[in-house]
């Protein structure tokens, strides 16, 4: 226990300093001293200082809230979803989320004409919501209802489906084609807090759900037979699961975009981190995916100079050579 939470404390420390480094580090080079003088400031008098303001606190300090917000919601719902179906290499595209939020975004353009993005990142959240539940349901009919392989099924025909008339409506619509492209990218950057406060507080109630169901992850993980001997309402358990990874994974997506691997990946990394007790593995995976998201943004920002590479982007080109390199050396551990 106590090597845990030192673990957790230092992941904890780090995470302050990446979201220092998001708040400092731009596309303009600012002094430090600039920096903390444009948190504190108000706007207004001097020309130069209200710039700094403008840019760290209306373009920094909320993308680097955005991304610690989303970190956590994208590494807890890997962790979670990986819980669930005991498959390794479940992440949250596997419910049809992602694929639910693409759909209602170039529907709602196509069909109300919306230009502005956000003016659709609710459509997005409610498409992912709606894509969780169908699958959901889905998984819950015929012989093998509630089981993990169902679960998967489901997930996987409803993505495909949604997917093809995704690229339907696309090939059709050249406004639908061009916002699908930009909200496809997953970005950090031109999100304000007056979305970023309402979707957090879908993604506080989405952790609060999963926590209370971490002490029936590992139980059910024994074997629905045994964890039923053991107690446990595995129909109940599961709905909340899934509730929760819809929250988490949906409000996430509908606010950034689809921002694929990083669930997938740092859950990995956890479970290595801290064995298979989901106490502790949820935690510890929702912190590095803060950790992992801020630094993948910082250097977005950063290579491409005075140009801006996406989050998303990111996350993948530095992401599956890890992934792969740790699975070559036999380093993950199996759900």
């Amino acid at each position: 226990m106590t090597r845990r939470l030192v673990g957790l404390s230092a992941l904890a420390v780090i995470l302050v300093i990446a979201a220092a480094a998001s708040v400092a580090v731009g596309t303009r080079a600012l002094s430090p001293a600039e920096v903390w003088q444009g948190l504190f400031a108000a706007r207004g008098g001097d020309q130069r200082l209200s710039e700094i303001t403008l840019i760290v606190q209306t373009v920094r300090v909320p993308r680097t809230v955005l991304a610690i917000v989303a970190g956590v919601a994208l590494g807890v719902s890997g962790a979670l979803i990986q819980g669930y179906t005991r498959n390794p290499i479940a992440d949250t595209g596997l419910l049809g989320v992602n694929s639910g939020a693409s759909f209602a975004v170039v529907a709602v353009v196509l069909v109300f004409g919306l230009s502005n993005p956000f003016q659709y990142v609710w459509f997005a959240f409610l498409g992912a919501a709606v894509a969780g539940v169908i699958v959901f349901g889905l998984a819950s009919l015929g012989r093998g209802a509630g089981s993990p392989q169902t679960l998967a099924l489901a997930g996987q025909g409803v993505a495909v489906f949604l997917a093809a008339m995704t690229t339907a409506v696309t090939l059709s619509d050249k406004t639908a084609m061009n916002a699908l492209r930009f909200w496809n990218a997953g970005s950090m950057s031109g999100v304000g807090f007056d979305v970023i406060w309402p979707v957090t507080l879908f993604i506080v109630l989405g952790l609060a759900l999963a926590a209370s169901t971490l002490p029936t992850i590992n139980l059910l993980n024994l074997g629905d037979d045994v964890a039923r001997g053991l107690g446990v309402n595995i129909a109940r358990s599961r709905t909340v699961g899934i509730v929760a990874i819809t929250l988490l994974a949906g409000a996430t997506t509908a606010a950034c975009g689809p921002i694929a691997f990083l669930g997938l990946m740092v859950a990995h990394v956890a479970r290595y981190l801290t064995g298979p007790d989901y106490r502790w593995l949820v935690p510890c995976a929702g912190l590095m995916g803060a950790v992992f998201l801020l630094v993948c943004d910082v250097a977005g920002r950063v290579v491409t100079r005075p140009g801006e590479l996406q989050a998303g982007v990111v996350v993948a080109l530095a992401g599956a050579p890890f992934f792969a390199a740790l699975v070559w050396r036999g380093k993950f551990k199996s759900v």
